[in-house]
């Protein structure tokens, strides 16, 4: 029996169909490979050349000037056509090239279109370069680990998300010794040129690979990449020159897919409010588009509370003769009452569902937090500076942390002049709860950043709301709105008089379509000695069934599901912004390579724009660094954008937060963004913010 089972198994399996059924591939992924990214008009012609942009600058860092040298002074360059340049030009242009390419930090949909515009315009100028991948991130490049990228492999990855051709990795090039190591296997392999693709920290690496590598001709080129999409350049006056980075748009739109479909259970099932946590650690561009893509219930970005001002707080200090800074930012309690609010509203009309959207690095916005934050980071900074060990591995476990902290603070009473933490910190710290405690203790990330992702954000604040919402219960503010006509057919089932009952029961029965129960019932007893006191039953009667119904229908039952978008956004395939985006910066990094330059960030004016109006251009990294706190020490760094509150697609959110929470007797105004895709009329062109923006 055995045998004939084996045999005809073997036989299925040997079925076109069923091999079709089952393989790697299937249409959608066919299609996908098979998608030609159109080209910005520029590159129609058969050759580019630079131009130097004066009419952006920027305003130029003393460090960034006195460590980046050779590049400081690098200008916007904007590529032009140029189909009969001169001969030695041309001879330049055409040589062969050695490229290398590597993939740095998270990955973000459309990396390997980047590869594929890159690999197609350089051999098309001429089919004998090489380019090179370096494998699993800059440890690649230190170690020297790289394929040769053939047409095969990278007709196998088109269009594709992820970074599996040549997978990533976070290592940064940042001492002496690692460049000395990357500077040796570019020599080594013969290259020309070497592109960096990455976020913020790897773009700062290409900054400093270019000035070490000046001197032996080998360009440096950076490509933007983040899905968070704080990488946003614009130059001393505000002009924008790259919109977004790329991957943003897919990671949105995968987010709102999944969110969108959260709405339409909540809308459904409407028992559960589904908080939802989407990536964005610094900023909160995400939680943005996500708001714009799915008009959830409640969004809030972080920006926005760092700017927060508490007037009536203000107003008594004011009276006090006394200044009240804590009115100045969102405190983590004044945000759970926002929440708080929302989620009471919609219950009075019935609605007690829903969707919250929060960024990531909402707690790096509230004050408090962000006070514990720097004063911890300092603390651990300086411990492990001065014991030349790890603070992590010498008080492995929570108490041990806050004994060490307790012993701080003794401190600060017998020596007044250290405050880097005092008992009041410390009384304040011990308020919150230890799952918190232990999250604000966690190791940081390798750049010396707290790890947000690593703390149960949605708990903390989720934590805070059920508390507060059983005070609101226990007060009668947190009720269930009955509907009026339920309210009367369930009555006249049971024989009784709804008219009589209302007034009784409700506070708004006249007033109304949805009713809610008098504050001061707040349970079956209560509910009891009321009818009781309206003389509608005797001490020695039962509660009306129909009326006990009516009231346990307006007691609330507050279900929460938790979910965190992050890392599957990540691997998405790219939407056709994406597809294009990328392929054309790909086409762009050649370009920069091809005309000598190095120092510089491959990137597509006018982004917000339609398709025909994109300008590749390159802009110099060197400007755009800063100094920043890294691990207690200030870094050159690439600077981060955050959500601009004066933006258009910011203040329409903020006009329509109203509307999108529906805290009213009608329908939501929830918003289905539909599926990924890259082809159909349909699809849409660009991410929503950066439309609203143009419009702006």
């Amino acid at each position: 029996m055995k045998d004939k089972d084996t045999d005809y198994i073997e036989r299925l399996l040997e079925n076109p169909k069923v091999q079709e059924a089952v393989s790697n591939s299937n249409r959608e992924l066919v299609e996908r490979r098979r998608y030609e990214p159109p080209k910005s008009q520029v590159f129609k012609s058969r050759y580019t050349l630079l131009k130097d942009v004066d009419r952006f600058t920027f305003n130029i860092d003393k460090e960034a000037k006195k460590q980046l040298p050779d590049i400081i002074n690098n200008k916007v360059q904007s590529i032009v056509g140029a189909d009969s340049p001169e001969e030695s030009f041309q001879n330049s242009y055409d040589k062969k090239r050695c490229i290398g390419i590597v993939f740095s930090g998270g990955p973000a949909p459309g990396g390997h279109n980047v590869i594929a515009g890159l690999y197609d315009a350089a051999k098309k100028v001429n089919s004998e370069t090489k380019i090179y991948g370096f494998l699993l991130g800059p440890d690649g490049i230190i170690e020297n680990e790289a394929i040769e990228i053939t047409g095969q492999v990278v007709d196998a990855y088109r269009n594709l998300g992820g970074f599996t051709m040549i997978k990533t990795g976070r290592t940064k090039i940042d001492s002496k010794k690692k460049l000395a190591l990357s500077k040796e296997t570019c020599k080594a392999l013969g290259l020309d040129a070497l592109v960096i693709v990455g976020g913020d920290d790897s773009n700062t690496n290409a900054a400093f690979l270019a000035q070490e590598m000046i001197e032996d001709g080998i360009q440096v080129i950076g490509v933007p990449k983040t899905i968070d999409g704080d990488i946003q350049v614009r130059d001393r006056n505000g002009q924008i020159l790259c919109a977004m980075s790329f991957g943003f748009h897919t990671a949105a739109r995968a987010f709102s897919g999944s969110i969108s479909n959260l709405c339409t259970d909540s809308s459904s099932d409407v028992k559960y409010w589904h908080i939802c946590k989407v990536m964005g650690r610094v900023a909160s561009h995400l939680a943005l588009e996500v708001a714009l893509q799915t008009h959830a219930n409640m969004t809030f970005i972080g920006e926005e509370l760092c700017d927060y001002v508490d007037e009536k707080r203000i107003e008594e200090a004011a009276r006090d003769h006394v200044v009240d800074f804590n009115a100045y930012g969102m405190t983590l309690r004044h945000l759970s009452r926002v929440i708080c609010d929302g989620i009471v509203r919609r219950a009075a009309v019935g609605k007690n569902y829903g969707v919250i959207v929060i960024p990531e690095g909402i707690l790096e916005f509230i004050n408090e937090i962000q006070v514990f934050i720097i004063k911890l980071n300092t603390i651990i900074a300086e411990y492990n500076k001065t014991h030349d060990t790890d603070f992590h591995s010498d008080f492995p476990v929570l108490e041990d942390k806050l004994e060490y902290l307790r012993r701080m603070a003794r401190r600060s009473r017998e020596d007044k002049s250290f405050s880097v933490w005092n008992t009041r910190d410390d009384d304040l710290f011990n308020e919150i709860p230890d799952f918190f405690q232990e999250g604000l203790l966690t190791e940081r990330d390798s750049h010396g950043n707290f790890q947000f992702s690593q703390v149960k954000t949605e708990q903390v604040l989720m934590g805070l709301v059920n508390d507060y919402l059983n005070m609101l219960h226990e007060g009668g503010g947190y009720r269930i709105g009955i509907e009026k006509s339920y309210y009367r057919k369930v009555m006249k089932k049971g024989g009784l008089d709804p008219a009589y009952f209302g007034p009784i029961l409700f506070e708004n029965y006249e007033k109304d379509s949805y009713l809610l129960v008098k504050p001061s019932i707040i349970s079956i007893k209560t509910l009891k000695q009321t009818l009781e006191k309206e003389q509608a039953i005797t001490e020695a009667q039962e509660i009306p069934e129909p009326v006990a119904k009516i009231y346990k229908k307006s007691v609330p039952k507050f279900k929460t599901q938790i979910h965190f978008y992050g890392y599957d956004g990540r691997g998405n395939d790219p939407t056709r912004f994406d597809c294009n985006y990328t392929y054309n910066l790909g086409l762009t990094v050649f370009s920069l390579i091809a005309n000598g330059a190095t120092g510089q960030m491959a990137a597509i004016r006018n982004l917000e724009q339609d398709f025909s109006k994109w300008e590749p251009i390159g802009i110099p990294i060197g400007p755009l660094m800063r100094l920043e706190e890294r691990k207690g020490k200030l870094e050159l760094v690439l600077e981060k954008s955050l959500v601009d509150v004066n933006s258009a697609s910011f203040n329409i959110v903020k006009a329509l937060r109203e509307k999108w929470l529906a805290a009213v007797s009608s329908d939501d105004n929830y918003r289905r963004p539909g599926p990924i895709r890259f082809t159909g009329e349909s699809e849409e062109d660009r991410p929503i913010t950066l439309l609203l923006n143009a419009l702006g």
